[in-house]
């Protein structure tokens, strides 16, 4: 099975906005896996700052997204699977890259502060189907 590309285009569409100048956003589906502060979450979903000037210990890894950020003045821990993200794109040109939602398959946990034993690799479901992502142009963009 091939590893998905989607982490590999947040950690770039990231980086591109990071090297312009600009300010990265995630939308993110909001379920049971996502950790956010919920008096922020619209239709089941919230819009994130990911941009380094408002994370901190910002991660992008191939399952999860963590970070902290202050919400109200209040410092709060997130935890994203890379599945519920729903877009990533530049608040300042509304270029970015929106993807359809993964569920996590229910065997899945959030990572832990310190690094888990290696385990043995586990054969993908045989319905499972890489989803593929669409390059958007978001409301709001400045020419």
């Amino acid at each position: 099975m091939t590893a998905s590309t989607r982490p590999y285009l947040i950690r770039a569409i990231h980086q591109w906005c990071t090297d312009q100048g600009q300010t990265p956003y995630m939308v993110v589906w909001v379920d049971e896996n996502v950790q956010v502060p919920m008096e922020f979450v619209k239709n089941n979903e919230i819009v994130l700052n990911v941009g380094y000037g408002a994370t901190q210990g910002l991660s992008i890894e191939n399952d999860w997204i963590s970070f902290s950020a202050r919400f109200g003045g209040i410092s709060r821990e997130i935890w994203v699977p890379v599945g519920n993200v729903l877009s990533i794109f530049s608040r300042d040109s509304g270029e970015g890259m929106g993807f359809e939602l993964e569920k996590l398959p229910e065997a899945a946990t959030r990572p832990t502060a310190e690094p888990a034993a290696p385990s043995a690799p586990v054969a993908p479901a045989a319905d499972a189907a890489p989803q593929g992502a669409k390059v958007i142009t978001f409301p709001g963009r400045r020419s």
